[in-house]
């Protein structure tokens, strides 16, 4: 696990600079700086339309007393996806954007579910003792 996130969060900067760099390069800093500004404003406004109805589906959930646990993790993707929005970036721009977008997020979500159940059905626990 520790090695998955050091491979992200050194691998995906060095990614993002060379995108950044190559882009520059071929359209100017100027595009390039405005295509990062507008992608994120893009972003952050679809992030906040798609979580204020994920807001709503999951308060219509609750009123009927039933459990909103598909708009729970509608609103966590979501949720995800305005993060990622926020690091400035083109690759992280194409992810945020790809999670926003109900088509793409209804397939992340179900490989999502995948991975809840395997880790619910795999129910252990590893502890190391440290001198």
């Amino acid at each position: 696990m520790f090695l998955k996130l050091f491979l992200a969060f050194t691998l995906i900067p060095f990614i993002e600079l060379y995108l950044l760099i190559e882009l520059g390069t071929t359209i100017g800093p100027l595009y390039t700086l405005l295509l990062v500004i507008l992608t994120g404003a893009v972003g952050a406004y679809l992030a906040r339309l798609q979580g204020l109805g994920a807001i709503m589906r999951v308060r219509a959930r609750l009123q009927q007393g039933e459990t909103p646990a598909e708009e729970l993790l509608d609103a966590l993707i979501i949720f995800v996806a305005g993060i990622v929005l926020l690091t400035p970036g083109l690759l992280t721009d194409a992810a945020g954007l790809l999670l926003l977008f109900p088509a793409t997020r209804l397939r992340f979500k179900i490989w999502l579910r995948k991975k809840f159940n395997h880790w619910v059905q795999q129910p252990t626990v590893h502890m190391r003792r440290y001198p």
